[in-house]
């Protein structure tokens, strides 16, 4: 095993440990807003990642180009779907709770 393989290895486990840092996240904090981080910021920087590993498994213009594009794609979309669902949160009117959160454990609510 080299170092470039080392490298893939631990950019696939580094991405796929946020992206799941990023489920757990989703599912764990409380409301709309606090729920809008974990899915954007962490989730994003762990695709960034496994796309880095895609890119140096095989180390090809074409396969940079496209990686890339995805990428892009990615930030531009989760940014746009982020302000929209915080600005819906905000004109409903209760952004900090807005019946979606799950409660915490242990609680009988």
């Amino acid at each position: 095993m080299n170092a470039l393989e080392v490298a893939v290895a631990g950019c696939l486990l580094l991405g796929s440990g946020f992206a799941f840092a990023a489920g757990v996240g989703m599912v764990r904090f409380p409301g709309t807003l606090s729920r809008m981080h974990p899915a954007t910021k962490p989730q994003v920087f762990g695709l960034h990642l496994i796309l880095l590993a895609m890119w140096l498994r095989h180390p090809t213009w074409a396969t940079a180009g496209t990686l890339l594009l995805v990428g892009l794609f990615q930030v531009v979309t989760a940014t746009v779907a982020a302000y929209m669902v915080g600005r819906a949160a905000y004109r409903a009117g209760s952004p900090d709770d807005d019946g979606t959160a799950v409660p915490p454990l242990g609680s009988d609510s």
